[in-house]
């Protein structure tokens, strides 16, 4: 395994680098970890609507910079206070959406520190004493799949509730009143010697235990350090999608037609317009995961009839499982129609 510990506090900069060293540097069959933290921002799912899942004036007062992962799943906030890690492996070696394999390594860690209550719960969270402090998103191509999730060691929670809009009934399905009664930070849930350590440390420590070793210079040699060469190449990526205001909010069109439904793998939100019986201009959100494109499937649902059969015989031709996991095709037909 190889590691990486990111310099930039720029989400974008980060999601650019985590996008380049995926798909344009080869490490052969070695995994890859990835260390970044973070400024104020925002980071929604690749299948959201950007404007519906953030408070617009709150960011804009705050400047909290917002921008679009290409993974699935939820928006997110994170702050200086907050660690997020990545595992880049091939694609054959993990199946897709199983979390806790690429999550377990970094609980075990966390038990060493203290944090003995920590546990992978749900479809992609990491709870402590039945409180979220790490959610994650996974996302494949061209053979390779990456897990990456976030640690609040010490994120301003009063933030969180402000910055987000949560749909009432993912709130309600999860059996909660609030977001802020379900996440907490780890920090109080450390041994004492780590209760004042700081994101870096909070980092090395977290290389160390996944390495086995009590010193960073045991495994200099496992360290890759970005180039120059590398960074212009990241700089490009940053400005065709992390810095570019169509990749991160879109255009959205009016919709006549709604179909809304959370799921225990996610919230499917359906749009599109039917005319003279006919299904068009489809487009998915939410924050589901699939390895596949999802406009991939709304294009297969265009000129179909707006029927329940026709709609689920397209669907069970095509195959549900690579652009929404975990959610059947019958239940998205009968969400459709």
């Amino acid at each position: 395994m190889r590691y990486v510990s990111m310099t930039s506090h720029n989400i974008g900069m980060n999601l650019a680098t985590e996008q380049y060293l995926m798909n344009d540097k080869d490490f052969g069959n070695e995994p890859l970890v990835l260390f970044y933290y973070e400024e104020p921002c925002i980071i929604v799912g690749r299948n959201q609507n950007t404007l519906e899942e953030i408070n617009h004036d709150y960011v804009k007062e705050h400047n909290i910079r917002v921008t679009r992962r290409l993974s699935g799943g939820g928006a997110v906030y994170q702050d200086l206070g907050n660690l997020c890690f990545s595992f880049v492996v091939p694609s054959d070696s993990e199946e897709f959406g199983d979390f806790k394999s690429f999550t377990q390594p970094i609980v075990d860690v966390l038990h060493q520190m203290g944090a003995t209550t920590a546990e992978v719960s749900g479809r992609n969270d990491i709870l402590v004493d039945g409180k979220k402090f790490s959610g994650n998103a996974m996302y494949s191509r061209n053979g390779k799949t990456f897990s990456h999730g976030t640690l609040m060691l010490d994120v301003d929670l009063s933030v969180v509730a402000d910055v987000l809009h949560v749909a009432k009934d993912k709130i309600e399905s999860k059996g909660i009143k609030s977001v802020r009664s379900r996440v907490t930070n780890l920090r109080p849930y450390l041994d004492e010697k780590y209760q004042n350590i700081d994101v870096p440390t909070f980092r090395d420590e977290l290389i160390k235990g996944l390495f086995h070793v009590d010193d960073l210079d045991e495994i200099k040699d496992k360290e890759y350090v970005v180039t120059p060469e590398d960074q212009k190449a990241i700089d490009k990526i940053y400005e065709q999608y992390y810095n570019n205001w169509d990749w991160v909010y879109g255009k959205s069109p009016e919709f006549t037609v709604k179909r809304r439904k959370h799921f225990d793998m996610g919230t499917i939100d359906a749009r599109f317009d039917v005319k003279d019986g006919v299904i068009k201009n489809v487009k998915f959100y939410g924050d589901f995961f699939g390895p596949q494109d999802i406009n991939d499937l709304a294009q297969k649902l265009q000129g179909v009839k707006y029927e329940h059969d026709a709609i689920e015989e397209v669907l069970k031709k095509v195959g549900t499982q690579q652009y929404i996991t975990g959610i059947s095709t019958e239940e998205i037909a009968d969400l459709l129609a």
